[in-house]
């Protein structure tokens, strides 16, 4: 028996190619669709409707395909609220749990769409209720909509869902809102502008770059910037301290890789033992970084190394100096490692969650993995930029779903003291 139900987009859905890969969706999952309603946008800024009738032949497959159409920005004609289930125990979700994507997002509850707090992809959606005394929402909603205490919607990974939260099951009363690209385009942060070339001409994306953290540094919003170990060996650190001492980074993430090299290069002047002005390599040089580690835990911390005056320069001495919050996420592979470095994987996680959803802006320095745990965290609307010499790291970082970002194949060494230059013109 043929099941149905109908679905509407509306927006730059023929531009963006939404309506598209709606239909595609539709077909390849062994679907049907008919076109029931169709009004064209007739100008650049108007808008185009469609709405169209989605046919399968079981409600599982049916209930499939409108999961994947509602990542797409399609909404059920019709909505009801979303379905509420008590999660049954701490870090355990219901079976059928929504699993969010990074864009805006609305949950219909008790009538009214309320937009979902920190968008991040592969999380669960809470609802918190106005009325704790009302956790079902029975009764008060006039009070909820009168402000008397409002219902919110988290984002919560799954490990932070505690027994007895109301978590979002299926694909009922959620409406999904990606990052369109009008005809207008928008420059190389707009939708789909930057894309990744090698050809493309640096100066003049660096030039942009600058202007969009001239202006979030004026409207007193947040540049994060995540660091890799190459910014030190490619000559890049200088540069960057710079910019933290004058003021473009508000927040900085990283490995405990980058930290250590940062300070080696303060306290013997080598970056992985070697000299990143001569390139030659000093006796024991491949023994700096283990030295430095020692000499910071034996101080207890980077802080107190500042503070005894053994680091005076570089990345991370700029951070404590200016009071730039930092957070050093650990791994298998690191040595150490620092007593700054976070070694719980969780509690890092956390930190840098903390970090992407306060970001306006996040560069991405050459570095791959960290690179895609913060981009992970991040809505799909906060603007990105990812540099890496390697095409390949680039392409993978854009491909985490943001609908602002750029991306630069460049070496890290040139790309950072060009973007100080010009940052810090007079």
């Amino acid at each position: 028996m043929t099941v149905a139900r109908t679905v509407e987009l509306e927006g730059h859905i023929i531009d963006s190619g939404t309506m598209g890969m709606c239909f595609g969706v539709v077909m390849d999952m062994g679907g049907e669709f008919e076109v029931e309603d169709f009004e064209v946008g007739r100008h650049k800024h108007a808008e185009t409707y469609c709405r169209m009738r989605v046919m399968a032949e079981s409600e599982d497959d049916l209930r499939a395909i409108l999961h994947e159409l509602n990542q797409q920005g399609a909404t059920v004609a019709d909505p009801r609220d979303a379905t509420l289930e008590n999660a049954p125990e701490d870090g355990v979700v219901p079976v059928d749990f929504y699993s969010t994507t990074n864009h805006p997002t609305y949950v219909r509850v008790d009538g009214e769409w309320v937009e979902i707090e920190d968008p991040e992809m592969d999380c669960a959606l809470v609802v918190e209720r106005a009325d704790p005394e009302d956790p079902q929402g029975v009764g008060n909603a006039d009070e909820r909509r009168n402000g008397d205490g409002n219902t919110r919607v988290l984002t919560k990974v799954l490990n932070a869902v505690e027994e007895g939260d109301l978590v979002v099951t299926g694909e009922t009363g959620i409406r999904v809102e990606p990052p369109e690209r009008p005809r207008n385009g928008g420059g190389s942060f707009g939708f789909m502008q930057g894309g990744v070339s090698s050809e493309r001409p640096s100066a003049s994306l660096i030039e942009e770059i600058a202007d969009e953290m001239r202006e979030v540094r004026e409207n007193d919003g947040n540049v994060l910037v995540v660091c890799g170990p190459a910014i030190v060996h490619s000559g890049g650190r200088d540069a960057l301290a710079d910019l933290v001492r004058a003021g473009f980074i508000d927040n900085l993430s990283a490995g405990n890789g980058f930290a250590v090299h940062d300070l080696e290069r303060d306290l013997y002047g080598t970056s992985l033992g070697v000299d990143t002005e001569s390139l030659e390599h000093p006796r024991k040089g491949h023994k700096h970084h283990i030295y430095t580690i020692s000499e910071i835990a034996r101080l207890g911390s980077i802080e107190a190394a500042v503070d005894e005056g053994i680091v005076d320069e570089g990345v991370m001495y700029e951070c404590i100096d200016n009071d730039v919050p930092f957070v050093l996420a650990g791994s298998i592979r690191d040595d150490g490692p620092l007593p700054d470095t976070i070694t719980d994987a969780i509690e890092a996680q956390d930190a840098i969650r903390e970090q992407a959803h306060d970001a306006d802006i996040v560069l991405m320095l050459s570095t791959l993995l960290h690179s895609v745990a913060v981009g992970n965290c991040l809505p799909s609307t906060t603007k990105t930029v990812c540099v890496d010499i390697n095409p390949a790291t680039v392409t993978q970082l854009l491909d985490r779903g943001s609908a602002q970002a750029i991306g630069m194949v460049t070496d890290i060494g040139t790309f950072i003291p060009m973007l100080r230059d010009e940052l810090l013109e007079e």
